[in-house]
């Protein structure tokens, strides 16, 4: 099950966290893999030496001319994981004018444009997946990260409004929806014991996530074996949504 010998895929922001665990699940299942990330390349030569199978490509997507050079990289892919994104902690009327652009532009504009450049390959094959990483704060209204929180769910609705159009061609799109995780963002915030048991009491499982808590969704529905699933949504968050 969940084979994915001879396919390719691109994930954005996966040389850490939980990028990092998706790209390599997917590589364990048999796919080729592009490990991607804005800061350096060393950084993502770093990550796709631990990830068998991988090749490492610097993209920094906030413009659509850094779009069109990583597709110049990477080709057509079966598979497109859009993980990559950009959060500011901010109350919301401190956002500066340049946080705003930077927040829309990787987080929904970089979505647009890498889905709308790379289905035309996967039409061509009759078969592709495309799962965007979302966030518990689709839903949770915290009071620093609303504007991340409106960016994920306008992320969401495109998957809702483009699952329709891309199943005939044999493509799938959905979201996956992490609440807290242990991840490089949230290592300092979680430094701080008394805030990280405030999170923990918050969650009804009792306990913060972990990277490889949301790689299998992920796996699942970039496989044949979830290809009856399109423009839905899997929240992993231990019921902190609720």
């Amino acid at each position: 099950m969940f084979n994915l010998a001879g396919k390719t895929a691109l994930v954005t922001g996966s040389t850490q966290g939980i990028g990092f665990e998706i790209a390599k699940l997917l590589t364990k299942q048999g796919a080729k893999v592009f490990v991607t990330g804005a800061e350096s390349k060393e950084k993502c030569i770093a990550a796709s030496e631990k990830i068998p199978n991988s090749v490492p490509v610097r993209a920094n997507l906030l413009t659509p001319e850094e779009i069109d050079k990583l597709y110049e990289e990477t080709g057509n892919v079966d598979i497109l994981v859009l993980n990559a994104s950009i959060q500011y902690k901010r109350k919301w009327d401190e956002f500066s004018t340049e946080e705003y652009d930077n927040q829309m532009n990787c987080n929904v504009k970089s979505s647009y444009l890498l889905i709308k450049k790379y289905v035309e390959g996967m039409k061509n094959k009759g078969w592709g997946r495309i799962v965007t990483i979302g966030s518990v704060n689709q839903y949770n209204q915290h009071p620093e990260l609303s504007l991340y929180g409106v960016t994920k769910a306008a992320q969401m609705k495109m998957v809702q409004n483009f699952a329709p159009l891309l199943a005939p061609f044999g493509i799938t799109i959905n979201n996956v929806a992490p609440g807290a995780i242990e991840t490089p963002r949230n290592a300092e915030a979680f430094e701080d014991t008394a805030f990280k048991k405030k999170v923990s009491d918050s969650i009804p499982c009792g306990y913060i996530g972990q990277p490889e808590d949301i790689s299998p969704a992920v796996l699942l529905l970039c496989s044949e074996e979830g290809r009856y699933i399109t423009g839905s949504e899997i929240i992993i968050d231990g019921g902190m949504h609720l």
